[in-house]
């Protein structure tokens, strides 16, 4: 054999080594592939569902929220009904009650001062008399 030969032999070799050398990283990389391929597949398959009941129950959401919606809207039909009718009483009972009330306060405030006014006549006519009665008993004396 000569020295070519002997040369090429460990070309060779060196070849057949590099490429079993590379062939196992690609290897390790087709099956890390096939893996991530079987985890979409499962992924994929694992997520219909959970969309489905997803959209069931955004779904009934959307009736519930819309069932509030008319509940609401009858509450404020209800408390506009309940401030025209407050506003309606206030009108025909307000007027009337103010009135009553300061007739009565006025009848009060004049049967006090006529009370307070017969007293003071009263204690006058008492002085009055109390006056007279010494001067009768000056008189006298």
């Amino acid at each position: 054999m000569s020295v070519g030969e002997i040369a090429g032999l460990v070309a060779a070799g060196a070849l057949v080594l590099l490429v079993v050398l590379l062939a196992v990283p690609l290897l390790k990389l087709g099956r890390t592939l096939d893996e991530t391929t079987l985890t979409i597949r499962q992924v994929r398959e694992q997520s219909a569902p959970i969309l489905s009941q997803a959209s069931t129950t955004v779904t009934h959401v959307n009736s519930n929220l819309e069932r509030v919606d008319d509940i609401t809207g009858n509450a404020a039909n209800v408390s506009s009904n309940v401030a025209a009718l407050t506003s309606v009483v206030a009108a025909t009972l307000g007027s009337p009650l103010i009135k009553v009330a300061a007739f009565s306060y006025g009848v009060r405030s004049a049967v006090k001062k006529r009370r307070e006014g017969q007293a003071i006549a009263e204690a006058a006519q008492r002085d009055k008399e109390a006056r007279r009665a010494r001067r009768a008993a000056r008189r006298a004396a």
